[in-house]
């Protein structure tokens, strides 16, 4: 049996989907997971959660474990296989609106401001230290540990951990999962899976290179024809519909091989298997 170390836990959502993802996956069903969060009240309704569903969905196979407050750390993370990271430093309020009003009030404006520019910088800024503190903690106590980050600003978080860190880590996204599904559903072409994805970029600025069907089909001169129709459809009928669909279309006509991806950028490749 391995260990997946959830830091902040107490982000139920994501714990929810992470961990039960985990548990419907035969290789990891069987796992300790431990939940780790600096917030008491949240840390409990997430373990209450996570081991409902190792009940309901993993008949208790799991071993679900809870660790509160920055000095019982180092045994959540002790012997760890995996750290999957989820933290918002700060809290949405005060610092995460912060991010938004200061830029705002000198002209800025910014509609995430967790993944680049002066809001990103400002988000990185007080969430390294943070990190740091895990990494320290991860190189005594579980040193082969693969370090799962989901937290925002991804390419600068994963960036500092990999140069200044002896950590293994790897930046995720669940937009990734949802990018083909999203492309596919808004041009009236059917999602089924299995399905294949090669996504590259940097978070949420990613480039679909490659989707094909269970079968192998290339799927994208289906998305071309469909985009192209319906750019040439009156656009200002509904500016979002023309938003969106521009957008698919650059992704359809203008997305560069892989070649041409540079080794600077966070890339990810997504295979779902496909029926021989």
């Amino acid at each position: 049996m391995g260990k997946i170390t959830f830091m902040g836990a107490g982000s139920t959502v994501f714990a929810k989907n992470v961990l039960g993802d985990s548990m419907l996956t035969e290789a990891l069903c069987d796992f300790e997971m431990a939940l780790y969060d600096i917030d008491a009240e949240r840390l409990e309704e997430s373990y209450i959660m996570v081991t409902a569903l190792n009940r309901n969905i993993n008949q208790n196979r799991a071993k679900i474990t809870k660790y509160l407050g920055v000095e019982n750390r180092k045994e959540a993370l002790r012997g760890a296989d995996f750290v999957v990271n989820a933290i918002q430093v700060g809290l949405y309020e005060p610092c995460t609106v912060i991010d938004f009003e200061v830029p705002k009030k000198y002209g800025l404006r910014q509609t995430i401001a967790d993944t680049l520019g002066i809001g990103g910088i400002f988000r990185a800024l007080r969430t390294i230290p943070v990190m740091a503190d895990f990494a320290r903690d991860m190189e005594e106590v579980c040193p082969d540990a693969w370090f799962l980050n989901y937290t925002n600003p991804m390419a600068m978080l994963s960036g500092y951990m990999q140069r200044y860190t002896g950590v293994k880590t790897v930046g995720l996204c669940h937009s990734v999962q949802a990018c083909s599904r999203g492309l596919l559903g808004a041009l009236g072409i059917e999602y089924k899976e299995p399905i294949y994805e090669k996504i590259a970029g940097i978070n949420h600025m990613a480039w679909l290179l490659e989707l094909k069907s269970g079968d192998g089909t290339d799927l994208y001169p289906e998305i071309r024809r469909r985009a192209l129709a319906e750019l040439e459809k009156c656009p200002r009928a509904n500016a979002l519909t023309w938003f969106a669909t521009s957008t698919f279309v650059a992704w359809a006509t203008t997305a560069p091989s892989p070649a041409s991806i540079t080794q600077n950028i966070t890339t990810c490749s997504l295979r779902r298997p496909i029926p021989s």
